[in-house]
């Protein structure tokens, strides 16, 4: 299952956030939580009714990007087999990877952001939850505007048809 679509959605006083129900299907559907870390997810089987779904939360581009958990893990080992990784890698490593934290979903599929997540974020009580395939962002409404209002996109087309996804509009 993938993440699709756009929500808005509110962020109640104790910073929590309930999730849009694809969304939380999604999570589950891509993986449970292990009792190891260390126990590669993918090879879990899917989780059961009441079952914790673990997924992380990072800070990328002025906004909160969330990944499955298995997903998350493969990001992690493609980071740490780098050789010799720039100064531009790095500090890339240090926002996206240090700024990542694990999350589960609480009983009625709320996420708790934490205050330096909504603070990056600056999330107040209105958020756009936005679908991205294997992965969702967290926004700011009214950043997210101001962001896709300075994308120039009219070329995007052509690129994406070089890169194997054509479509007719």
């Amino acid at each position: 299952m993938y993440f699709r679509g756009r929500s808005s959605r509110s962020l109640d006083p104790k910073g929590r956030l309930m999730l849009p129900p694809e969304f939380r299907e999604s999570l589950a559907a891509r993986g449970r939580a292990c009792a190891d870390p260390g126990v590669r997810s993918e090879a879990a089987p899917a989780p059961t009714e009441g079952e914790e779904v673990r997924f992380v939360i990072t800070t990328y581009d002025g906004c909160l990007v969330a990944y499955p958990w298995a997903d998350w893990e493969d990001l992690e080992q493609k980071f740490a087999r780098l050789p010799n990784p720039s100064p531009k890698v790095r500090a890339f490593r240090r926002l996206f990877i240090g700024g990542a934290e694990v999350q589960t979903l609480d009983a009625q599929g709320r996420v708790r952001l934490s205050q330096d997540h909504r603070d990056y974020a600056r999330l107040g009580k209105e958020v756009m939850v936005l679908g991205l395939i294997n992965r969702f962002e967290l926004w700011n409404p009214e950043a997210l505007k101001a962001t896709m209002d300075a994308q120039k996109l009219d070329d995007v087309t052509d690129e994406l048809a070089a890169s194997g996804i054509d479509f007719a509009l």
